[in-house]
């Protein structure tokens, strides 16, 4: 656990979590920090309490005590958002002092009650503000359905630090550098992608919402953000603002100068028109990722295809219809409401097609809204001839998802 200061009378206190499945789905092949806050003035508050935090009482008093907070002092526990990786220390916290208040919006309200059998709460609206004393006042600002109907902001007028929970968010772990004027040009890469990740993975589905909270958060005045997840932005708030923006543009259709090649082979006939692509992708100074399934996890193939301005779905027919382990990954990144892509597929077949039905099924059950230049499939191994067809499309692919690209 580590213990830092933000500003005076604002403290940090983070932890790094490994080898999980991220709300029992996502790998996170590198980690996830879980950050909580403490606000001081003539009274004490906490926000989001993190889960875990070794399940000892005795634990949480010593991490408290070193940054002079003594827990019969603390006052308020503000949660921001209900899941437990925010609030999952709220029985323990009873065990140390029975008399605080837990601040929430009405429908966390309903949650702590049924997970936690709390009942010492204040409902706070939008505009509704707390004094802490010594000019420590904190206001609360819901955005609900970030990610789930229950989220708000916490600002703190004085130091203009807007506590933001799972916006503005990333996974990664945390090592020596928790502040965005510490992290080194590969950190900042490295939280980047770990940021796309997290907003495909946990957020995206709710990327309307997301936007409403962009644009909250521009109305407020912001020296600092601290988030629930990954560093604190205190050089340039505006950073994270503006990317959260970006990623919810690759929601629509947008996204980065790259392509992600979706495919998957049963017999190396439909391989043999992936590798002939990617001669053509080298050739033309394209940028790809390459995701053979069934091999790649979800919480890859769904950051991957997300960030990505075109698809490449390389996929044969199988017992009539599209190859299941391409047809699962569709689904996944169509229930994620993944929309508007630039797309092409090619494939092979042998007695009979069938996949183009199913893709075409897949798109419209999920509302998906692609773009596809027209497919092309073959019989058994691909002829020159078709080679030739698979160049005209993916060359007429790349000039229509140069047009989609948002840095």
């Amino acid at each position: 656990m580590k213990k830092l200061k933000i500003a005076d009378g604002i403290h940090m206190l983070t932890m790094n979590v490994e080898d999980i499945l991220f709300e029992g789905i996502w790998e996170i092949a590198n980690g996830v920090s879980l950050n909580s806050y403490i606000v001081q003035g003539e009274k004490t508050a906490i926000i989001d309490g993190v889960i875990g935090w070794d399940g000892i009482p005795e634990t949480l008093y010593r991490d408290l005590e070193d940054i002079g907070v003594d827990p019969k002092n603390i006052d308020y526990l503000i949660v921001n958002h209900m899941e437990p990786d925010h609030s999952g220390w709220i029985s323990n916290f009873r065990k140390i002092k029975d008399d605080f208040t837990v601040i929430c919006t009405d429908k966390a309200a309903k949650i702590i009650a049924s997970f936690y059998g709390e009942d010492k709460i204040r409902i706070v609206k939008e505009g509704d503000t707390l004094d802490l004393g010594k000019g420590k006042v904190l206001s609360f600002h819901p955005v609900p359905n970030v990610h789930w109907p229950d989220t708000m902001y916490t600002y703190e007028r004085d130091t203009k630090t807007l506590f933001s929970c799972d916006m503005f968010g990333a996974f990664g772990r945390m090592e020596d550098h928790c502040f965005d004027d510490e992290l080194t040009p590969e950190e900042i890469d490295f939280f980047e992608s770990e940021g796309i990740r997290y907003y495909s993975n946990v957020m995206i589905t709710f990327t309307p919402s997301l936007k409403k909270a962009i644009e909250k958060a521009r109305q407020l005045e912001i020296s600092t953000i601290a988030p629930g997840h990954g560093p604190v932005y205190r050089k340039n708030p505006q950073k994270i603002i503006d990317d959260y923006s970006r990623f919810s543009q690759y929601a629509e259709g947008s996204g980065k100068n790259e392509v992600t090649i979706l495919w998957g082979s049963m017999y190396g006939m439909t391989k043999k028109a992936v590798d002939y692509v990617e001669s053509i992708l080298q050739r033309e100074g394209i940028k790809y990722n390459k995701l053979q399934m069934p091999l790649e996890s979800d919480s890859e193939t769904v950051a991957t295809v997300f960030k990505s301005a075109g698809i490449i779905i390389g996929a044969p027919t199988y017992e009539y219809k599209l190859f299941p382990p391409i047809a699962v990954a569709l689904n996944e990144v169509g229930r994620k409401r993944i929309t508007g892509k630039v797309a092409i597929r090619f494939g092979s077949y042998g007695w009979s097609g069938g996949a183009e039905k199913e893709l075409a099924e897949i798109i419209e059950r999920n509302n998906m809204k692609w773009d596809f230049v027209e497919s092309v499939e073959f019989e058994g191994a691909p002829k020159d001839e078709d080679l030739v067809k698979v160049e005209e499309k993916v060359l007429e692919f790349i000039k229509k998802m140069r047009e989609k690209v948002v840095e």
